[in-house]
């Protein structure tokens, strides 16, 4: 029963993230804000810089935690659909406008993802089980539901009042579809109020927990709290490439889908069912998550992290490289495999990382260290990541009006080859001087050992 209570929580709390995070770059982009994708994206690690880390230590001086996971999601999902109200009642966005709902929304949808960790440990903890073994059984279902929540705004459209779905753009209504335009955060909003609503039922037992009892939470401000999980045996170093690995997150997120969409302005591939479906075909990316979660657990006990976390940062290397090259014709097995690759780079990166921060923190700052590692990968890391991504792909590409039948659709055109292969570079050297940084590692730590 835990499970299932657990699984139905992923699945809603990824829901909200689904019905919008991959969608968000084409519905800027034809809503006239397409050159400020990058802000967008940039702003999940702008809140995550600080939030994360606040309410993760608040966490832990709480009882009952999912009360604040309930009202963290109550208030973002207003906000959203705030955001959709104004979206849905302006003919023109305003940057500033959009940007400050946006981003109050994330303020307070951000750390529900550490605090849905946090709760979800301290229910495993007190049921008896192992949150090694038992959590990414459960974390599927987030993925689950995030590509429900993809194929659903990808398809659905509303007409006259009712609801349709279709999966093509030759129809005359085709260009109604959610991911195009501001129902998609209408979505959003609504799965976030189910899910606020869902998490005040959880079955957290009131009190503090064993290891609570053992070793109070101290009173210790967060920058002083990293530095004591940085002492501990490799922390620094995990988390410096915590850092570097993060800057990966976001890119394909933010731009993956509008690279996707512009084929459809090429007359070869018009009537490509994979061009007019980017949302769709993307979300070949969590059915991949799905599918792979659960070898985490199995790599990290056979392997270690310095493999793993290897892997993922090789697989995200062939992700960009595949993006780069592939196209919805003969290059459609290449989107297809960088696609199908996200499931090794995106868990064995994010979800590892933070199984092994929660086996190797400190028994009274594990909600914190959760909150920590939203800061360094999500905040600072993908931040990074996509500011000098976005500067990148305006380099080469830019947003145009193409004519597709009689309507005029906003594009991103351009020399999409040349960002994804940076971004593959990228990738291959981190995975490299992770590799070297271990080796170096262990090898001081044996001459320490035989002296």
């Amino acid at each position: 029963m835990t499970r299932l209570r657990l699984s139905i929580l992923y699945f809603l709390q990824f829901s909200i993230w689904g019905c919008y995070l991959t969608s968000l770059g084409q519905f800027l982009g034809a809503s006239g804000l397409g050159k400020d994708i990058a802000w967008f994206y940039a702003a999940i690690g702008i809140v995550s810089i600080v939030t994360p880390p606040l309410l993760g230590r608040l966490a832990d001086k709480l009882s009952n935690p999912q009360y604040l996971l309930a009202g963290c999601h109550a208030i973002a999902a207003l906000l959203m659909l705030s955001l959709w109200g104004y979206a849905k009642g302006s003919e023109s966005l305003n940057f500033i406008c959009t940007y400050l709902l946006y981003l109050g929304f994330l303020s307070f949808y951000m750390p529900t993802m550490a605090l849905s960790n946090t709760v979800s440990f301290r229910i495993i903890d007190q049921s008896g089980g192992n949150t090694v073994t038992s959590f990414p059984r459960i974390r599927i279902w987030g993925t689950v539901g995030f590509i429900a929540a993809m194929w659903f705004v990808n398809s659905a459209y509303v007409d006259n009042g009712t609801i349709h779905f279709t999966l093509s753009d030759s129809v005359d209504t085709g260009h109604l579809r959610f991911q195009y335009n501001s129902m998609q955060l209408f979505c959003s909003g609504i799965m976030g109020i189910l899910t606020s609503i869902y998490s005040l039922s959880l079955p957290l037992k009131t009190g503090v927990s064993v290891e609570r009892i053992d070793r109070p939470v101290r009173n210790e401000n967060i920058i002083i709290a990293t530095r004591r999980l940085c002492k501990v045996k490799r922390a620094g170093i995990f988390l410096i490439f915590v850092i570097l690995a993060g800057v990966c997150l976001q890119i394909s997120n933010g731009y993956a889908t509008p690279y996707i969409t512009h084929f459809i302005a090429l007359p070869e591939f018009r009537s490509s069912l994979a061009a007019g479906n980017a949302t769709m075909l993307f979300s070949l990316s969590q059915i991949s998550e799905a599918l792979c979660v659960l070898l985490v657990g199995i790599s990290l006990k056979r392997i270690g992290i310095k493999w793993v976390y290897a892997i993922g940062l090789f697989a995200w290397c062939g992700r960009f490289l595949m993006l780069g090259t592939g196209n919805p014709d003969s290059g459609l097995w290449l989107l297809i495999g960088s696609m199908l690759i996200y499931g090794i780079s995106f868990n064995f990166i994010t979800i590892a990382g933070h199984l092994y921060i929660q086996q190797i923190a400190p028994a009274d700052m594990k909600g914190l260290a959760q909150g920590i590692m939203m800061f360094m990968s999500n905040g600072i890391g993908a931040t990074t990541g996509i500011f000098i991504a976005g500067s990148i792909v305006n380099h080469w590409c830019r947003w145009e009006f193409i004519n597709i039948g009689d309507t005029p659709v906003r594009l991103f055109m351009g020399e999409w080859l040349w960002p994804w292969l940076i971004f593959a570079v990228y990738a291959f050297v981190i995975a490299a001087a992770w590799l070297l940084t271990n080796q170096l590692f262990a090898r001081k730590n044996l001459k320490s050992e035989n002296k």
